[in-house]
């Protein structure tokens, strides 16, 4: 067990804070211990002896030692490293999920490295996935919340596994996303049982996978309750395009409800309505998307759906440490709920 033969690769010494960082050999040598000895240790493995074991923490405690990543890296053929191809993180959706990714990785003890792009066509993701495999990155998640982003993944060749989060296609790469369709069709039901005869839609742009599985969800729920499905409206995701597109919504003069596909544009419809002297949730009430953290303090608190991002991030880093120990290529799709939360933007139709 405890031999003095070597297994491991020498690791650099570095100096830290104006002194000589301790490496496993000054480790060994505080444990009375052999180079191999420590290695086993550090990497968990059974074949120590208990005692053997609390004298290696203990010097690793004693001199502060920080495993080399260069050197583990050596041992274990992996870099501890994953790759994130990101898109446009100045929306709320994209931006928490590469935040939870980050979280989940740093909890698993990995590091992050990043390719952000101005688009998700083919060229420039397949070429970020290439200059993050040249990285050696152990493992590659792609936030892929565009439909563009579904021909390019069906075009990245990668020994290295891929998993695409948010959207995705239906067969290239494993998929892990929010129930965008039940999310929905919960809001969308929420605002029948209230009373509601039928629920207008402020709608994402037509790109995005989120917004049309969003869409099929308020459809699928009004054609399932009978209730008429009125005229589709498109955002671009702003509060600006809700503030917009709100005369349009009001030249119906029966509209008492409204999904709309994220918070933010509801906040724009919300600032109209307010201008325009119409009361929410007594003229019309509103339902957004998202659960961004000022929802709760819009005016009135907005009834929205929650997306679990933290969730959303663990069970991506887990799938993604499946295929990376298991080496395995096939193809499958994992959901995370989604959560109506009810606050003070929806309520009973007033009688007219």
């Amino acid at each position: 067990m405890d031999d003095k033969a070597g297994g491991s690769p020498p690791e650099p010494r570095v100096k830290r804070g104006g002194r000589r960082a301790a490496v496993m050999v000054d480790v060994a040598k505080l444990a009375g211990v052999s180079y191999q000895t420590v290695s086993r240790v550090l990497h968990d493995s059974p074949h120590v002896r208990r005692d053997t074991r609390e004298r290696v923490l203990d010097a690793i405690r004693q001199l502060d030692y920080r495993p080399s990543s260069v050197a583990q890296a050596l041992v274990t053929g992996r870099s501890r490293s994953l790759g994130v191809v990101s898109f446009d993180t100045t929306h709320y959706g994209p931006a928490s999920t590469l935040l939870g990714v980050e979280e989940a990785a740093h909890d698993a003890g990995y590091g992050v490295s990043i390719a952000s792009l101005k688009g998700l066509s083919r060229g420039p993701v397949v070429a970020a996935v290439q200059r993050l495999c040249d990285q050696r990155v152990d493992g590659i998640v792609v936030i892929a919340p565009q439909r563009s982003t579904v021909d390019a993944l069906r075009h990245v060749t990668s020994d290295v596994p891929v998993v695409a989060v948010e959207g995705g296609p239906d067969d290239s790469v494993p998929v892990v996303a929010v129930d965008q369709l039940g999310g929905a069709a919960a809001a969308t039901r929420h605002l029948l049982d209230l009373g509601h005869r039928t629920v207008w839609h402020i709608a994402g742009p037509p790109d995005w996978l989120e917004a049309d599985q969003r869409i099929d969800g308020w459809r699928g729920a009004l054609e399932a309750a009978g209730a008429e499905v009125p005229p589709l409206l498109r955002g671009d995701w702003s509060a600006r395009s809700g503030y917009e597109l709100a005369p349009r919504l009001l030249r119906s003069p029966d509209v008492t409800a409204v999904f709309v596909a994220n918070d933010q544009m509801a906040l724009g419809l919300l600032r109209f309505l307010h201008e325009s002297g119409r009361e929410v949730p007594r003229d019309i009430s509103i339902v957004g998307f998202d659960d961004i953290p000022e929802s709760a303090y819009f005016t009135p608190p907005l009834t929205t759906v929650r997306q679990d991002f933290s969730e959303l991030g663990r069970r991506c880093l887990h799938l993604l440490l499946e295929r990376i120990e298991s080496g395995e290529r096939s193809w499958s799709r994992i959901v995370v709920e989604s959560e109506l939360i009810l606050r003070k933007s929806t309520a009973v139709p007033r009688r007219r």
